[in-house]
Order: structure tokens, then C-alpha cells, then sequence
């Protein structure tokens, strides 16, 4: 369902095990950084109404889990603030297609992997913290993570035959996972 090739290594639950503050600010980024590429998306394929109307309500969706861990960060008393971001989205934008319409079919299918390894995490997160209250929090996000994941995928669709893009996926899959395998020594919703 979700395309990945790899689970989350135990590395990552030590960093959430360590630094969950941290883990909760990157995830508020995640959630602003979510918005904005559905909304360049909307913005670089505005002829297609599909892709409009769908990154429409992934905009909407994202800046709701914005607010709603901005709103986990204050009842904690986390101040909100700047991070140095991971390397991992950038690590897989690199591997975006320069010309079009492969640029586009990769500019929806990492959008997919990002939704996808968040879901992943997300489930991660519910199952491991022991915190009623977070355990129902990402317990709550699991499901859109997944629903935005099967629409990026299903945009790309648009650009190229159903056989070139679960091709495409594959790879962009198989890279991600070494992405993850390596990791990030920030501790991230990503590293």
C-alpha cells in the first residue's frame, strides 16, 4: 500500500527516545513544508483541475495538522521555533527528473514516499510513546498521511503510463530506503 522498501531502523526510536521535543518542532516544519509543495504542485500544473482540486484539499489538510501541533507545542509548553532542517527531503529531491514530464511524475511520486515514510512513523509513534495523549495524536494523522500518499501517486498517473510511474516508484523507493538506512543525526520525523 504504501511503497516502501524499508522499515524505520530502532535508530530512529532512540532519537525519538532522546529528543522528542525536537521530534515534535520538525514534525510542525514537516506539516508547513507539506502545505507548500502541494500548493507549487497546484501552482506548476494548474492546467490540470485534477491536481488542483486534490492539492486544494492536501493544503487545507496540511495546514490543519500544522495548527494542531502548534497547538501539542503549546499545551506543552515547547516553543515553537526554527530547526536546521534533515537531509532527508533534500536527499530526495536530487533525484528529481530535470525534464518534464519525468520531473513531474518525480515531483509526485517523492511527494508519495515523504506521505508514505510519515505514515510510517506516525503508526511508529502511536505504537511506542506511551503518552495517551500522543499515541491518539498520531494515531489520528495515520490515516490522511496514507489517503495523501495513494493521491500523489495517483497524479502522477497524469504524466506518464500507469506501468512508467510504478516503475519510477520502485526506484525512488529502493533509493529511499537507503536514505533512511543512512540516516540523519538530527533527530527529525525523517532522520
Amino acid at each position: 500500500m504504501l511503497h516502501l522498501h524499508s522499515s524505520s531502523p530502532e535508530r530512529w526510536l532512540g532519537q525519538v527516545e532522546r529528543s522528542l521535543p525536537e521530534i515534535l518542532i520538525d514534525h510542525a516544519h514537516c506539516e508547513q513544508k507539506a502545505a507548500t509543495t502541494a500548493m507549487d504542485l497546484m501552482f506548476d500544473y494548474v492546467q490540470h483541475e485534477a491536481i488542483c482540486d486534490s492539492m486544494t484539499e492536501i493544503v487545507r489538510e496540511e495546514l490543519e495538522h500544522f495548527g494542531m501541533v502548534r497547538a501539542l507545542l503549546k499545551r506543552r509548553g515547547i516553543r515553537f521555533r526554527g530547526q536546521k532542517p534533515g537531509s532527508y527531503g533534500r536527499r530526495l529531491k536530487e533525484l528529481v527528473d530535470r525534464q518534464e514530464p519525468r520531473r513531474a511524475v518525480d515531483r509526485f511520486l517523492v511527494a508519495a514516499l515523504i506521505e508514505a515514510r510519515s505514515c510510517e512513523r506516525f503508526s511508529l509513534l502511536r505504537d511506542h510513546l506511551r503518552d495517551p495523549e500522543l499515541q491518539s495524536f498520531f494515531g489520528g494523522l495515520f490515516e490522511s498521511e496514507a489517503r495523501h500518499h495513494a493521491t500523489y501517486v495517483r497524479l502522477a498517473c497524469l504524466f506518464a503510463t500507469d506501468a512508467l510511474v510504478y516503475q519510477r516508484l520502485e526506484e525512488l523507493a529502493a533509493a529511499e530506503a537507503q536514505i533512511i538506512a543512512e540516516g540523519c543525526s538530527l533527530p527529525r520525523i525523517h532522520s
